[in-house]
């Protein structure tokens, strides 16, 4: 994972970073680590947030700005670092904190998750809301939501939505069910790590921060709160992303900051005529590198 990231300078000097902030290899668990031990909650997260961090800083070496910054769940805390609201040293302890707790209550309430494919936002609430413990924990894309909550709900609810004329309904491979009250726990034990955060105002020249919990641009003193609601409110990544391109000053294009290129396909189904552009692996990263600078030179002119 994230091999392609070491290449570069920004890259390798964002694992280093990591390492010295952690006080271990997390690019060796990224490269050469079991795919157990790589997809554990607490390991997983803070190897998403450091390739993502390290493809930030690849972009920013090569010359290129945001003006809006924006995640998915944990892609909130880079996008946190891109606006310079958390430092990078920060938010790896704090989703290290993150990822135990989230780890701790999965393994005891249990709990899963699934994509529901084909139905419409209203039909999906409905369906949870006849149920006693499950709930939409991601509005991904139009006809794809994502329920969370007990075994045997999230299965109940998934066979209703079959019968409703769901497409397809695909079990994800998470540990638990996040997004949900289930994880009122490791809220309240993340509210606790996020007193001892400073988060700053952002300075000249970065990104602004929209949060896709809150599907706005929150003010500075708000984040800890947001970050730890997180953890038990759904990710509203459909209303946010529509509501961004419907704003008075819409991002003109999009770059998927990280590994694969999950998001990358979500936007293409909010909003088809609007640019975006993954970065996932070697290939991407420099042809995303190479359109960008071709963009802005072009925008700028002679």
């Amino acid at each position: 994972m994230g091999e392609y990231l070491f290449e570069y300078h920004a890259g390798r000097a964002a694992f280093d970073h990591a390492n010295d902030a952690l006080g271990w290899d997390i690019g060796e668990i990224c490269r050469h680590a079991s795919i157990e031990e790589l997809t554990r909650t607490d390991r997983a997260q803070l190897a998403l947030l450091t390739c993502s961090v390290a493809v930030l800083r690849i972009l920013e070496e090569s010359g290129l700005s945001f003006g809006v910054a924006a995640g998915h769940s944990l892609g909130e805390y880079s996008a946190l670092v891109a606006a310079g609201h958390l430092s990078f040293a920060d938010a790896l302890r704090v989703v290290e904190q993150r990822g135990l707790a989230m780890q701790r209550c999965a393994e005891a309430s249990g709990g899963t998750m699934a994509a529901v494919l084909g139905l419409d936002d209203e039909t999906v609430e409905a369906i949870c809301g006849t149920l006693g413990e499950v709930w939409v924990a991601n509005y991904n894309s139009p006809g794809q939501v994502v329920i969370s909550g007990s075994l045997d709900s999230v299965a109940d609810a998934g066979r209703i939505a079959q019968e409703k004329g769901a497409k397809k309904i695909i079990p994800l491979a998470v540990a638990g069910a996040f997004h949900t009250p289930f994880m009122a726990g490791a809220a309240n034990a993340l509210a606790r790590a996020l007193e001892k955060v400073p988060f700053t105002d952002s300075l000249g020249g970065r990104p602004r921060f929209f949060s896709t919990t809150e599907s706005r641009f929150p003010v500075v003193s708000e984040l800890p709160s947001i970050l730890s609601r997180q953890l038990i409110s759904p990710v509203r990544f459909t209303q946010s992303m529509t509501g961004l391109l419907a704003s008075a000053s819409p991002p003109r294009r999009g770059i998927e900051v990280g590994p694969g290129s999950v998001l990358t396909g979500l936007m293409k189904r909010i909003a088809r005529g609007f640019a975006v552009s993954s970065s996932g692996d070697s290939d991407s990263l420099r042809k995303t590198i190479d359109q960008s600078l071709e963009m802005r030179e072009n925008e700028q002119g002679p």
